[in-house]
């Protein structure tokens, strides 16, 4: 049986929970998988540490929380340094290289590239730079094909929003698969 962990982790107020609700959603409804999210936040609403977990498994998931981390997104300085060691050998880091300046040394592969700036620049809205990582975090991990994972994206957005969240999620896939090389 294969369990795949993922953690989404930075800074409250950065969307990271809902792109963890996200990714579990599409793989659960779109992918037929075996989903769970758990989520934690400092006690700051804004700005504290927050973290979202998701696990993936073809079969009954037993510990809905993340053990051995497959893929860590780390969009803070903070949050790279606190969570980084639990990355598992082989594993995937993908960090905003506009905030997370020191990186960790393990044998994991790291991809980097300026997450919100993306958002705020090449998109056209910051408040989209979760959907520019949970896009490259299906590029990178390959749990859930890029339709499906577009497909929970768009259905769980106001409808106002379509076109900005297809936009953020399709340059962070295209970003993290160039950055991947």
């Amino acid at each position: 049986m294969s369990r795949y962990e993922l953690r989404f982790s930075g800074a409250g107020g950065q969307g990271l929970i809902t792109a963890g609700i996200i990714m579990a959603k599409a793989a659960s409804i779109y992918e037929g998988k075996q989903a769970v999210q758990s989520q934690s936040y400092g006690p700051e609403a804004r700005g504290g540490a927050s973290k979202s977990e998701v696990i993936i498994s073809d079969g009954p998931i037993d510990y809905p929380k993340v053990t051995e981390c497959d893929a860590l997104l780390a969009m803070t300085q903070e949050a790279c340094n606190k969570y980084s060691h639990d990355l598992k050998d082989g594993g995937v880091l993908l960090v905003d290289s506009d905030l997370v300046t020191t990186l960790p040394k393990g044998n994991f592969k790291t991809v980097a590239f300026p997450i919100i700036n993306t958002a705020k620049n090449e998109v056209g809205r910051e408040i989209v730079a979760n959907i520019v990582a949970l896009g490259a975090m299906v590029a990178l991990t390959g749990q859930v094909s890029r339709e499906n994972a577009e497909k929970a994206v768009l259905s769980s957005v106001p409808e106002a929003f379509l076109e900005l969240n297809k936009k953020a999620f399709s340059m962070g896939y295209e970003k993290a698969l160039a950055a991947k090389i």
